[in-house]
């Protein structure tokens, strides 16, 4: 089969053996997936990835002399079965899964493998227990988003919300579209969201962002104040020690970029008692000031991934019609342009999501 190859520091198209299902293990057609920052951070900081998988034991890293086929953000279509599947749903049904195979080892990931291809193949395995069939007569292009907007579910639902906070999200990238959707199916308004592409920015109003600054131009952190003011009430609620702090609503920010420098911005920028959820994936090493984390009394919450549960809730969400899942989407390529959508990626004013369709 065909496929989008990660090899020796490069995406290139070429040729593999055709998977075949083992026991409990499904075979499908890629229909479609998407290219996550993920994969974009794993191209080229590859080498950190492995090094760091040192300190997760039973996890097995990526060998950088083999092959690997990424993508984990994939809706797909069932071909075949394996030994020892119920086989409860059809040939021909639309299904999308946990980007993870059951193993007697235990859970491998898919697409950050080198023994399971992810959805920049043709064809690619599933374990069954993990299928989730695609609702509602859903386009396989809408249901692969299941897995960032996951992303964007846990991160709130890690942010231990307790009413009354006034949320900020820094980048609306996708990951942080995914946070401002659910922000707004939380009912936490009004929601803030600072980018500097007006493409981005257009997008998470269309997401339910109630405010969005172009930081070129204000300070994200000062308009943030401006929309988090108490009312009388609350401020004459207040014990008599904090009468001479700033009568602020809590902040609840997510730092959804992921770059060096920018958790630093943060902590410089954030008022006292804030909860940061740290959503952006940085690749490399970044340095913080813990004073200001200390004087402040910040609230550091990192995030990864999601649960079961919370990628069932995504896709149903989607196919309820609740996120506007196709907005997103600003390309389509087949198998021989991944390496040239990896590289248009680079500029946030040209895309958002750019999905891989190998039946192209």
């Amino acid at each position: 089969m065909r496929a989008a190859i990660f090899r020796n520091g490069e995406i290139v198209v070429d040729t593999m053996p055709e998977p075949v299902p083992g026991a409990g293990q499904v075979l499908v057609k890629s229909l479609a997936c998407g290219i996550c920052g993920s994969d974009l951070h794993a191209r080229k900081h590859a080498h950190r990835m492995v090094e760091l998988t040192k300190f997760f034991p039973g996890r097995t890293p990526m060998d950088l002399s083999r092959d690997v086929v990424f993508g984990h953000e994939f809706c797909c279509e069932i071909l075949d079965y394996g030994p020892d599947t119920a086989r409860k749903l059809k040939p021909g049904t639309k299904v999308c899964s946990l980007p993870a195979l059951v193993t007697p080892q235990g859970p491998r990931g898919i697409g950050y493998s080198n023994e399971y291809a992810g959805g920049y193949a043709e064809r690619m395995l599933l374990s069954e227990p993990l299928l989730l069939e695609v609702p509602n007569g859903l386009a396989a292009e809408h249901a692969a988003l299941t897995e960032p907007l996951a992303v964007g579910v846990h991160a709130v639902a890690k942010a231990d919300i307790r009413g009354g906070e006034v949320p900020l999200v820094i980048g609306c990238g996708p990951v942080g579209l995914a946070v401002i959707a659910a922000l707004r199916i939380k009912g936490l308004h009004p929601i803030i969201a600072a980018d500097y592409p007006p493409t981005r920015r257009k997008l998470a109003e269309r997401m339910g962002a109630d405010v969005v600054i172009d930081p070129a131009g204000t300070q994200p952190y000062a308009r943030w104040a401006e929309h988090a003011e108490m009312s009388p009430e609350q401020k004459a609620a207040r014990p008599p020690f904090q009468a001479h702090l700033p009568a602020l609503k809590p902040a609840l920010i997510f730092e959804c970029v992921g770059v060096p420098g920018l958790l630093q911005q943060v902590f410089e920028g954030a008022p006292r008692d804030a909860r940061i959820v740290v959503v952006g994936v940085c690749m490399e090493t970044d340095r913080s000031e813990p004073m200001l984390g200390i004087l402040k009394e910040l609230n550091v919450q990192y995030v990864l991934g999601y649960t079961p549960e919370e990628f069932a809730y995504s896709l149903r969400l989607i196919a309820e019609g609740q996120v506007d899942a196709a907005s997103l989407v600003t390309g389509r390529v087949g198998i021989d342009g991944v390496a040239q959508a990896f590289a248009d990626l680079a500029s946030p004013e040209a895309h958002t999501k750019i999905l891989v369709e190998p039946w192209r």
